[in-house]
């Protein structure tokens, strides 16, 4: 596998030098041929190449087989145009790679249930899968822009039927291959692009007799995540929308650094976790890494086809929260052992490397 890695901003390097340690690892162990090219993206390829995503990166991702991303954004260009600013780099990324299904699980992890603000009885055994449509919706329509001397801003959201439809046929496989249930989530009450989006993942919905579809309005979803989230088995919903959801949903992993992601669909797949780049514990050595890894795991399965491999890394994850590893952010309660970042990935890439030759082992046996 050809992969570029895109470290970014902020802890983007960080906790993307944990992944590729966690991964170089376990396809060492499973004799997986990987070949790693790092590029520029976000606010220090504009510091270093004067744009956010250049022409060297941008042709560098086209021709690799995934691209592993950290995070984009600085503070520093805050003051730009949003048009020059580090996350425009992020949008035409995805642009130039067509992924448009972005697939965002959640689980409720045993090891952290002190972790979540909730109540253990609401959220634990919670396994959800929100797949989000990237493409289109408010952050690529247009018109869009500024006008009356910048006293007014406008944004467009616009869908077709082809984009809803082939987001929505991705949301009904994975069901197929999960608890056989899509909730669409929409604001059809007054959006014309919400009635075109209900009525044709309605239209899809018949391509898959043995899953079930429910509707609900963004805000209901909203409220079931946290009173009820084990309602949900997949999520199916546009670009704004599954972008807070997605966020919202860390609560029931106990944080934003837990959640992994993979967009495919597109000729390139991209992987990254969730987070953004916080800017404000960069370089203190206390991000969360296992969003990262877990992106890392999530590329062996969807780019490799490599599942035997991926469950290792996840395993490991598991294993290591089990044993009581935390980073600050996931630290509640006593017995933890506070660790950097650097120490975290460490602890996954030999506990990952262990499960790989056991596994390899035991088919061998």
């Amino acid at each position: 596998m050809r992969i570029v890695t895109l470290p970014g901003d902020g802890v983007g390097p960080e906790v993307t030098r944990e992944a590729v340690k966690v991964l170089t690892g376990v396809c060492d162990v499973h004799g997986i041929d990987l070949s790693l090219e790092e590029h520029l993206v976000g606010g220090t390829a504009i510091r270093n190449a004067g744009s956010p995503l250049p022409r060297e990166t941008a042709e560098a991702c086209s021709a690799a087989d995934a691209v592993l991303l950290g995070a984009v954004g600085d503070p520093e260009f805050d003051n730009l145009l949003p048009e020059q600013r580090p996350e425009i780099g992020l949008l035409k990324l995805r642009q130039v790679l067509g992924g448009f299904a972005n697939l965002r699980p959640a689980r409720a992890v045993p090891a952290l249930m002190d972790s979540s603000p909730l109540r253990r009885d609401i959220f634990e055994g919670t396994d959800l899968l929100i797949v989000r449509e990237l493409l289109g919706g408010l952050y690529f329509g247009e018109p869009r822009g500024f006008r009356n001397d910048n006293t007014e801003a406008f944004n467009t959201m616009v869908y077709s039927e082809d984009e809803v439809r082939r987001v929505a046929r991705v949301a009904f496989q994975a069901a197929q291959n999960r608890r056989g249930k899509v909730t669409s989530v929409d604001k059809a009450n007054v959006l014309e692009t919400s009635r075109l989006w209900r009525q044709t993942v309605e239209s899809v919905s018949k391509e898959f007799p043995g899953v079930e579809l429910d509707h609900l309005f963004v805000d209901a979803c909203a409220m079931h995540l946290v009173t009820d989230p084990r309602r949900f088995d997949v999520i199916l919903t546009e670009n704004l929308f599954g972008d807070i959801l997605s966020d919202e949903a860390a609560v029931l992993t106990g944080s934003l650094g837990m959640l992994a992601s993979a967009t495919i669909g597109g000729p390139i797949d991209l992987f990254e976790p969730v987070h953004g780049s916080a800017p404000d514990i960069a370089g203190r050595g206390v991000a969360n890494p296992l969003g990262a890894i877990a992106s890392a795991a999530m590329l062996l399965r969807y780019t490799g086809g490599h599942e035997t491999a991926a469950r290792s890394i996840e395993d490991a994850v598991a294993s290591v929260l089990d044993e009581g590893y935390r980073t600050p952010d996931i630290a509640r309660g006593s017995g933890e052992n506070i660790v950097s970042t650097e120490e975290m990935g460490s602890h996954v890439a030999k506990r990952a490397a262990d499960n790989s030759r056991s596994g390899l082992a035991y088919h061998a046996v």
